[in-house]
């Protein structure tokens, strides 16, 4: 076999050129587009990763802000709860001390009243017992109103601490003997010797009648006072019955 050597020369010189051709004409342009392509791509591969962060970015800050309202709407809820709560716990601490107030008036007027009735009841005792001991005296003798009652105001000053005797009648000052009727001389004379004999001395003494006493005689002085008379025994009975009357209401 023979080579033409021209012709393989030529050949080899069209392919070089062909080539130089393609790679100046063809291959450098679509280079060109490919790599613009591949920045394209890239381009927007980089733009859909950065709108991809950008969408997980807003998909948590959505959700953060969701967790966030959750959390102040649960917060809401409790401080209205707890206001709640707090308001109730006022109004029905108000309700009690209405009901205590209406109660504690309710309880005072009706230990007023109770109270009231026993001072009228104890009056009408009084009253009563005072109408029964003036007729029960009018079937005695006068004398009784009086002579019965001198032993027992001796008694009365003897009972009396030192001082206190030592003050009735001293310096001159008269003796005040408060008597249901005007006494007689030897009444009179009675109560002076009971009066120097109790008090160890002699004293001087005025006599006041106060019909009140019903029966009995008193002595009223600035330092002591001794009562010894039916009026006295009234009010020391009525007095236990108010005192009575009122426990058992």
């Amino acid at each position: 076999m023979k080579i033409d050597w021209w012709t393989l020369g030529l050949q080899t010189i069209n392919v070089l050129v062909l080539i130089w051709l393609l790679s100046r004409f063809l291959f450098r342009p679509v280079a060109t587009i490919v790599k613009e392509r591949q920045q394209a791509i890239s381009k927007l591969l980089d733009e859909a990763h950065t709108s991809k962060a950008e969408a997980e970015a807003e998909k948590e800050k959505a959700a953060e802000e969701v967790a966030n309202l959750a959390a102040s709407r649960s917060e809401t809820l409790r401080a209205a709860a707890s206001e709640a709560d707090v308001e109730k716990a006022a109004i029905l601490a108000a309700a009690r001390a209405d009901a205590d107030r209406l109660r504690a008036a309710a309880e005072a007027e009706i230990a007023s009243a109770r109270q009231g009735e026993a001072t009228a009841a104890a009056d009408r005792a009084s009253r009563l017992a005072v109408d029964i001991a003036a007729k029960l005296l009018d079937r005695l003798p006068d004398a009784a109103r009086v002579t019965g009652f001198i032993e027992g105001l001796s008694k009365g000053l003897a009972a009396l601490p030192e001082a206190s005797r030592a003050s009735i009648g001293a310096d001159g000052v008269a003796v005040r003997v408060l008597s249901a009727r005007a006494l007689t001389d030897a009444e009179s004379q009675a109560c002076r010797s009971m009066l120097a004999q109790a008090l160890g001395r002699h004293v001087e003494m005025t006599v006041e009648v106060d019909p009140a006493l019903i029966a009995g005689l008193e002595i009223d002085t600035p330092h002591a006072a001794i009562r010894n008379s039916f009026r006295a025994d009234l009010d020391r009975i009525t007095t236990e019955l108010t005192r009575h009357e009122s426990i058992g209401g």
